[in-house]
């Protein structure tokens, strides 16, 4: 990565540019699926939520701003979203190591079935799926996969 990006704890002045790497970056991933909330539903959520109640890190690029996102709530790895343009640069990976330092007893988290690139991801980083579903337990109703990753 030629790029200088610095991976750090968000602050309440991060939120809008988070959420906008949310919206592009699951646009881009999850085409077919439905989101259960408009862009400014989840402006609001990333910056009344998320940025002040849950451990929330932006990744940070030079001249750039925020080009990603990651939010833990204890061992749940609950959001990580970079933005499309910055995706296969190592920031993924970046976040992922920052996620197993923050929770070294392990880990969990969701992703879509459909979003079969992030199950690459995720099982190349030691992840393992364990629980299917057929999307009845989450706000899109889209079937969805755990993914547990144990030291």
């Amino acid at each position: 990565m030629t790029d200088t990006v610095e991976l750090r704890r968000a602050v309440a002045a991060d939120a809008r540019a988070a959420a906008e790497v949310y919206l592009r970056s699951f646009d881009a991933a999850l085409p077919t699926v439905v989101r259960a909330h408009t862009d400014d539903g989840v402006r609001a959520y990333i910056r009344d939520v998320v940025v002040p109640s849950h451990e929330t890190w932006v990744a940070e690029a030079a001249g750039t701003g925020v080009v990603g996102l990651m939010v833990l709530e204890g061992e749940v790895l609950s959001q990580l979203y970079l933005d499309p343009e910055w995706r296969g640069r190592g920031l993924g990976d970046r976040f992922v190591a920052l996620a197993k330092e923050r929770g070294p007893g392990g880990l969990t988290l969701w992703t879509f079935q459909v979003n079969k690139p992030a199950h690459r991801f995720y099982e190349r980083h030691g992840f393992v799926a364990v629980e299917y579903t057929d999307g009845s337990g989450n706000e899109e109703r889209e079937p969805d996969v755990r993914y547990v990753w144990r030291p």
